[in-house]
């Protein structure tokens, strides 16, 4: 059964919700984000279009994984590249480690990877020698405040720029006081300047991967995933499997869709194809399966695995934006991270689908048509039906299910419930009661719509 803990939505929201001025900012610097998407989403024509096909694509593919992945397997093999396979994190995880006792590393670069931040690898290098710099700007902010990135594209987006300039100045260096966005993007990129200069060994994540070519397709804003891999003696690209497109004539869909979807941008500023390692270099990619499999064979679920990372959902979702990313207690946050976390531990996350108001923002904006809100709705049942749902929670379902499933009791419990609120209405309106700790609960009307109807009709 689950219990409410620190680790609960309901919790962490609560303790994010204290500071309402960042609330608010929060909330509003995200819904400018989606405006953004809204506006390079409707000056093109062809985006259903684009929606359709994408979706179209990555269903295609996750019908075909087995053979799809052998043959990404077979060309990057002969691109020159080493492939390894990783059935969970703890594999993955020991993988990179053994390729970076063979280098005799003990620090190294790493750009922007969910599925490192999803298998926990930063602490678990950490725990065995070797230290990670994370090079996007937006982790190396989170990672010297010590937290996990609150969103999927906008890491650090929970920060404002004073708490930069402070973490800044406590790490870098810079002069106390100055929170002037262009003065510490310069010192950030000096400071990572020399890491990339110094490391040997570079990690990456992969956005797309091509089964027909056997090259991967790794989309930044900064450049960091370049200025790592090439300046580096050995570069590994970690990846789950779902990553895959057919061909390289399909990426473009993609490519399209993927940085209007997420920043409002027509593309992104890099979008970097690795195919084969360069003269001296080694090039290893590792592909991830950590629950995937499993998800693949949900049916009600197996959608979720079509998801490009673009954060999309989480810039619409209203729960989120007001929140907090750190609320959902896993790598990836927001509606998306709500139905893949529970297939990865259903009795840990069993709080995420229900952090949701089933409003449908999510999936209309989905660049690959996940139906999110639905598969939310479906975990719900899922959880509920393994008793996993919190004991007060389960109860109320199923007084809901007794008094909606008999139109008696359903016209009883209206004239309870109105009779209440007119003559008791501190038996209703009371901390007890989680709709009114932020709600004016309404007048209770003299009579019911039915009543109404029946005279008025």
């Amino acid at each position: 059964m689950h219990t409410p803990d620190l680790k609960d939505h309901a919790v962490l929201a609560a303790q994010f919700n204290a500071n309402e001025p960042r609330v608010n900012w929060h909330d509003e610097t995200l819904w400018w984000v989606r405006q953004k998407r809204d506006r390079m989403a409707w000056s093109l024509p062809e985006w259903e279009a684009l929606r359709d096909a994408a979706s179209a694509i990555k269903h295609n593919v996750l019908g075909n994984l087995h053979e799809y992945l052998l043959e990404f397997e077979r060309n990057a093999i002969a691109n020159g590249a080493a492939v390894h396979w990783a059935a969970n994190a703890a594999e993955h995880n020991r993988i990179v480690l053994q390729l970076l006792q063979q280098q005799g590393v003990k620090r190294i670069v790493k750009s922007k990877s969910m599925l490192t931040e999803e298998c926990h690898l930063n602490p678990y290098l950490a725990e065995n020698g070797i230290e990670v710099i994370d090079t996007d700007l937006g982790e190396r902010i989170v990672q010297l405040a010590k937290e996990p990135p609150s969103h999927i594209v906008l890491p650090c987006i929970h920060k404002k720029k004073e708490e930069i300039g402070e973490l800044f100045h406590e790490h870098l260096g810079t002069p106390a006081g100055n929170a002037d966005p262009q003065f510490l993007t310069a010192a950030a990129r000096t400071h990572l300047r020399t890491e990339f200069l110094q490391s040997r060994v570079a990690i990456t994540g992969v956005n797309f991967a091509v089964a027909e070519t056997g090259e991967m397709v790794v989309c930044t804003n900064e450049g960091n995933a370049d200025m790592g891999a090439h300046l580096a003696d050995m570069h590994i690209a970690c990846m789950g499997i779902e990553k895959l497109v057919p061909q390289r004539k399909h990426l473009g869909v993609f490519l399209r869709l993927l940085a209007r979807s997420a920043t409002g941008q027509p593309i992104t500023t890099y979008s970097s194809h690795f195919s084969k390692p360069k003269p001296g270099q080694q090039l290893h990619i590792v592909l991830v399966d950590n629950g995937r499999s499993r998800q693949l064979g949900r049916a009600d679920f197996r959608n979720s695995l079509k998801c490009i990372r673009c954060g999309a959902c989480m810039n619409t979702c209203p729960v989120y934006r007001r929140s907090g990313g750190h609320s959902y207690h896993n790598a990836i946050a927001g509606p998306i991270g709500a139905i893949l976390a529970p297939n990865l531990d259903m009795k840990q996350y069993a709080d995420l689908p229900f952090a949701s108001t089933l409003c449908g923002s999510c999936s209309n904006v989905c660049p690959v048509k996940i139906d999110i809100h639905q598969q939310l709705y479906k975990w719900r049942q899922v959880i509920t039906e393994e008793g996993q749902a919190p004991a007060s929670k389960a109860a109320g379902m199923k007084l809901m299910a007794a008094v909606l499933s008999s139109p008696g009791r359903y016209r009883f419990a209206g004239k309870a419930a109105r009779w209440l609120l007119r003559t008791m209405p501190g038996l209703i309106n009371n901390r007890f009661n989680p709709w009114y700790k932020q709600r004016e609960l309404p007048e209770p009307p003299a009579t019911s719509f039915a009543a109404w109807y029946k005279k008025n009709r």
